[in-house]
């Protein structure tokens, strides 16, 4: 005989009706693109049909999970509902030490993320991964309904174990068990450059790279007039506020962007030091794992005609957001502001177009060299 289905599904579910409801029909946040109060019958009738008719006993652990999933990641590409396990490592105080795999991927709504950077040396590079590869799964799990900071995340741990990833590559699909590894020895690298003032090598943007830059890099291209060499190729994570401090380096403006939040608040975006570097030409690199703060960067200096950019279009990861933990352990990370730039472009789900662009299959550091001659010249 079979055994009753369980109920507590029923309980997830009208939970997550419940959420959905209580979002849009409450009248602070009543629109006209939202669904009107009285289709609730659907999702009353949805619950109704997974009870009575679906085929097998649903996990309701996994339905509510899925439901949220949903939920918050048809809001925006950043926005993500994270269960226990992402919920503590995005909750870590320092991202930066987590052990990684070395790629960088963007994830589009509905569709596996794609690699979009590898790091030089990676566990990732060793694997044998590329760009252009797609992962549709992580440990089993997919990653279709995933968002990008879920998938993220899921790359991440607190333990150097390794990750097994199920890749798509030229219709072909494979698994690769791939090390995690602490991800960053160093913030950032300078090398000298034949004409130029060097090229600083950014990879990443978390607390005390600007910091750093002044320690290491200020005392080698200090009172130089050749142009400087920003490479944010592969620079994918960080804080917004490190991004001000670099940005603060070479020009202050009282009111370099704005962030603007829900109700027309807009916050100003400043760096009122005085720059240590003022005078010296910069060019700005960036690629499609040029991500977050570093967007930020790249974008704000050209906003302000302090720098030129050669790369290709960035992702627009360029959202303030924050952590909402759930009672469960589980938890929101929801986008709370827009970047804005001082002339008022968004560039928030749009990216930075460069001034001077590379062809996709031209992506080396001697490419970038040869294409930002160009510049050099021009000066």
């Amino acid at each position: 005989m079979k055994s009753p289905r369980p109920r507590i599904i029923i309980p997830y579910a009208l939970a997550v009706a419940a959420v959905f409801l209580f979002l849009w029909t409450r009248p602070p946040l009543q629109s006209s693109k939202f669904p009107p109060a009285e289709d609730s019958d659907i999702l009353e009738r949805a619950v109704q049909h997974i009870r009575d008719d679906y085929v097998d006993e649903a996990d309701p652990r996994r339905t509510m999970e899925g439901a949220f999933q949903g939920l918050i990641g048809s809001l925006d590409p950043m926005s993500s509902y994270l269960n226990h396990d992402l919920m503590a490592r995005a909750s870590s105080p320092r991202v930066d030490q987590l052990y990684d795999v070395g790629l960088a991927a963007y994830k589009r709504p509905g569709a596996f993320p794609v690699v979009v950077g590898i790091a030089e040396g990676s566990p990732a590079e060793k694997a044998g991964i590329q760009t252009g590869d797609a992962i549709s799964a992580v440990d089993d799990r997919s990653t279709l309904v995933w968002s990008h900071n879920e998938f993220r995340f899921a790359l991440k741990d607190t333990e150097a174990k390794p990750v097994k990833l199920r890749l798509i590559h030229e219709n072909a699909t494979s698994e690769k068990t791939v090390d995690r590894v602490a991800p960053y020895p160093i913030s950032l690298a300078w090398t000298e450059e034949k004409g130029t003032s060097g090229i600083v090598r950014i990879f990443h943007l978390f607390s005390g790279t600007g910091a750093e830059f002044k320690s290491s890099v200020l005392p080698k291209v200090a009172g130089r007039k050749e142009t400087l060499i920003l490479d944010l190729r592969g620079c994918r994570e960080g804080e917004i506020e490190e991004a001000r401090i670099l940005v603060n380096l070479f020009v202050k403006n009282l009111q370099a962007g704005t962030i603007e939040k829900k109700g027309g608040v807009k916050t100003a975006w400043a760096c009122p030091a005085e720059p240590v570097l003022p005078d010296v030409p910069l060019v700005v690199w960036v690629d499609p794992a040029t991500m977050g703060p570093s967007e930020i960067v790249a974008a704000v200096l050209r906003d302000l005609k302090r720098a030129a950019v050669v790369g290709t279009t960035t992702a627009g990861f360029t959202a303030e957001q924050k952590l909402f933990p759930l009672k469960t352990g589980d938890g929101l990370l929801l986008t709370v502001g827009e970047f804005v730039l001082a002339s008022g472009e968004k560039i928030f789900e749009k990216g930075v177009t460069p001034d001077v662009k590379i062809e996709p299959d031209k992506r080396s550091r001697q490419d970038y060299f040869e294409k930002t001659k160009g510049l050099l010249r021009g000066r």
